[in-house]
């Protein structure tokens, strides 16, 4: 294995061992707390931008499964880990090893540094902009090139992941709780904004019963409606949520017309659709260990989670009411509109990887979308 070196904005410099692609990366250094599911988390498009940092120590073990494949590449700008295991085994035939899956995505990744200390530094200071490079650099230099590293407020990450077109989505969830057969021609049709959209939000939604018609994040309001849907889900993506107002404002237009779901960045957009505001966490809520507490019932869920901006309970308009807590720092989980049939998480109940514990949110806008597609048919 060859030299690597992660160099911090704030002057740190870990020396370690690289591993897939030579060539460099830069971003915004967080850390994952997920104990597996690194697969997942290298391709969903919510880490577009960021070097993320995995607590577990050990990464690799079992390999690379096709299905485990959020979207259709890695994501990640770079890799960090404590231990890279040699071998990958798993029953599932995920015999392909993480570096080459890494190398052949054009990914530099870098191991043998002490995470646990990365992970202090980054709770304590915040996530913090920062450089993989290959060999060993001047640690000055190293550090500069971190500091060059563009911060990501202010900037829109989603038109780096959005997809360039309109397309249906047909395939279910593998493993379904509940009843997963494809949804007949006259089922409910959902039109799902692409905003960083993972594979397992598409699969639940149509595992559910819904048609699915994907449309990129610039997709007017209009052209939306023009499809004739019974519902609007507002999907997660990376980024600052201030930096898409083309979404914003078909947010808006839409939660006055149709039932709405949003998760993740979809939950912030409609937060600042309906007037509240957003802001930049320390240093995020990334992990499948996360404690939600729903508030009517009290019930505390496992939640899977990946964001760095969260929606200012102060700043709630009085039509909307926060419906899930943080139990870590009492941040706002959950909204739901008090006479309209809308509501978001900023956490993620389709999972992979992570608890299936919040599963219920996709039955409960099941509901919500086949009141209105019921009165829609009768019309």
């Amino acid at each position: 294995m060859r030299d690597a070196t992660l160099a911090l904005e704030d002057g740190t410099v870990f020396r370690g061992k690289g591993f897939g692609a030579r060539s460099g990366a830069l971003g915004e250094v967080v850390f994952n707390t997920a104990m597996t599911g690194y697969q997942e988390v290298l391709t969903d498009p919510s880490y577009c931008g960021q070097i993320v940092t995995m607590t577990y120590p050990e990464v690799g073990n079992y390999g690379i499964a096709p299905e485990d494949m959020e979207s259709g590449k890695i994501q990640v700008e770079g890799f960090v880990v404590r231990n890279l295991s040699p071998v990958a085994s798993s029953w599932r035939g995920g015999s392909r090893r993480l570096e080459d899956f890494l190398s052949e995505n054009g990914v530099p990744g870098i191991s043998g540094i002490d995470t646990r200390q990365l992970v202090r530094l980054l709770r304590t200071k915040g996530a913090q902009r920062g450089v993989i490079l290959d060999g060993s650099p001047d640690a000055s230099e190293a550090v500069e090139a971190a500091r060059q590293v563009p911060s990501i407020v202010g900037i829109d990450m989603v038109q780096r992941v959005t997809s360039s077109a309109a397309y249906d989505w047909i395939d279910p969830v593998f493993q379904f709780s509940g009843k997963a057969e494809l949804p007949a021609s006259d089922a409910p049709l959902v039109v799902a904004y692409d905003f960083g959209i993972k594979r397992n939000i598409l699969r639940l939604l149509v595992s559910h019963g819904f048609r699915v018609r994907v449309v990129p994040a610039s997709t007017p309001a209009s052209e939306v409606e023009a499809l004739g849907p019974s519902g609007i889900f507002l999907s997660n993506g990376p980024g600052d949520p201030d930096a898409v107002p083309y979404a914003i404002a078909s947010a808006r237009q839409l939660a006055a017309k149709f039932p709405l779901f949003g998760i993740c960045l979809g939950h912030q957009i409609l937060g600042l659709a309906l007037g509240a505001k957003t802001y930049k966490l320390k240093f995020g809520h990334r992990g499948a260990n996360h404690p939600v507490q729903e508030m009517p019932s009290g019930k505390v869920e496992v939640s899977s989670q990946n964001h760095g901006f969260a929606v200012d309970a102060k700043s709630l308009p009085t039509e909307l009411e926060v419906s899930h807590m943080n139990l870590n720092d009492n941040t706002v989980s959950g909204m739901r509109h008090k006479s309209l049939p809308v509501f978001s998480v900023q956490y993620h109940p389709e999972a992979s990887p992570g608890p299936h514990d919040s599963e219920y949110l996709f039955a409960q806008f099941v509901e919500a979308v086949r009141s209105r597609h019921a009165v829609t048919v009768r019309r």
